[in-house]
């Protein structure tokens, strides 16, 4: 009797430690479960965090493109704006020349068209040419009589409209062009045509001679320049032969003060054009 009583209380303690072992084995599964995704969760945590991350610094470098793209943009502009105030006065001070230009070459013509001297006006660059036989002999520089009676009645007249108050602050040059036909060679051309323009000059400059008032001498001595070309422009007839007595000629041209400028412009101009 008391043997079966001791087996039954052995039985009785067994099944309670075997329901002790297997919810402390449920327990622990449970445990290893909430850790695996507490564990989890952390690294997708982590992960999100990382390309937050990521994506701000990305965000943070297309901000910083942006201020640059900005800064460039704002740059160009001010170069933009420049370059339209710059071209605004450019304009501005082509216009000014072209009109002080176009206001001599009128005066020019107002002053020897129909005038007892036979002398023409180039209407586009207020050239004034004659025939180099009415100053010198052919094939001479010294310059005759005849060609001085002309240039004392051609002088006066030409200064008084070049070098009046209302053009004679534009001018930056006079020049007194020598050309030549054919006629011999290149050399020879060249010294005669030189030779003949700067006759021409030495007496528009010479006080004793010259029909010309002290005054504009001294004006002239700051920007007249004389030059012989030989036989490298000559005038050309209809049939394209060369006119051998309109090409032995002398020119009175004149410059504008920045018309080297305006030349340069044009060049530009072309060039952007012949780009575009």
């Amino acid at each position: 009797m008391a043997r079966r009583k001791r087996k039954s209380n052995d039985e009785e303690t067994s099944y309670w430690l075997s329901y002790s072992d297997m919810m402390a084995a449920l327990l622990l599964i449970f445990v290893l479960i909430i850790s695996f995704t507490m564990l989890q969760s952390k690294r997708q945590y982590e992960e999100k965090e990382r390309e937050l991350l990521s994506q701000q610094n990305v965000i943070g470098e297309q901000q910083d493109q942006l201020e640059q793209q900005k800064k460039a943009m704002e740059s160009q502009k001010k170069i933009v704006d420049q370059q339209k105030e710059q071209m605004a006065s450019q304009q501005a001070q082509l216009d000014k020349i072209i009109g002080v230009k176009s206001n001599l070459i009128s005066a020019l013509k107002d002053e020897f068209d129909g005038s007892d001297l036979s002398v023409s006006v180039d209407s586009q660059t207020g050239a004034i040419t004659f025939d180099a036989s009415v100053l010198f002999d052919k094939g001479k520089h010294e310059i005759k009589d005849e060609g001085k009676n002309f240039l004392d009645q051609f002088l006066p007249r030409y200064f008084s409209v070049l070098l009046k108050n209302d053009f004679h602050q534009y001018i930056s040059e006079v020049i007194i062009e020598g050309h030549t036909d054919t006629t011999a060679d290149y050399l020879y051309n060249l010294e005669l045509s030189q030779q003949r323009a700067l006759a021409v000059a030495k007496y528009c400059l010479d006080e004793k001679s010259s029909s010309v008032s002290k005054d504009q001498i001294e004006q002239l001595q700051k920007i007249m320049t004389a030059n012989g070309r030989s036989f490298s422009n000559p005038v050309y007839n209809s049939d394209g032969s060369i006119d051998m007595d309109a090409s032995r000629r002398v020119e009175f041209k004149f410059r504008l003060k920045d018309e080297e400028m305006v030349e340069e412009m044009a060049q530009i101009l072309n060039k952007n054009d012949q780009a575009n």
